[in-house]
């Protein structure tokens, strides 16, 4: 089982996403994701979304909401909780990123990218509700095999 945190950034109309393309063997490479990252023992989802977020973008973050849970179930790789959030202000710089490169993305444009499929079905409800959710995915592979809103 693996605890994991996501957050998109807002700006201006735009996520601030990831394109992951700098990291052997990852099992998201070559998609496009918002950032986040691994739990690290003791720490709570808030807690290890703002490490992730200052380490991978430089960012300080300084107004974010917890959206929702989403399990992903897979043939392929353990179990995931994923923590979602999404943030709208900040403070510091952008800087480059070890996993990929930072780019700022018209929300309009996000589900154009390659992208998980299953992060299409969240990425719609973060901007049709600001209401908290729970999401299952389950993927043969790279497929999405099933989902279901709870």
């Amino acid at each position: 089982m693996r605890l994991t945190t996501l957050c998109y950034i807002e700006r201006d109309g735009a996520y601030l996403m990831l394109h992951r393309t700098k990291k052997i063997n990852d099992q998201s490479g070559g998609k496009w994701l918002g950032v986040g990252g691994k739990f690290e023992d003791g720490e709570s989802p808030e807690e290890c979304m703002l490490r992730e977020v200052r380490e991978e973008t430089g960012l300080t973050l300084t107004k974010y909401a917890f959206r929702g849970i989403v399990t992903f179930v897979s043939d392929c790789w353990e179990t995931e909780y994923m923590h979602l959030f999404s943030a709208t202000e900040y403070e510091g710089e952008l800087r480059g990123c070890d996993e990929g490169v930072l780019e700022w993305v018209p929300i309009k444009k996000v589900c154009s990218l390659k992208l998980w499929e299953g992060d299409r079905i969240f990425l719609k409800r973060l901007q049709e509700s600001r209401e908290y959710f729970s999401l299952k995915v389950v993927y043969e592979g790279e497929r999405l095999a099933d989902w279901r809103f709870f």
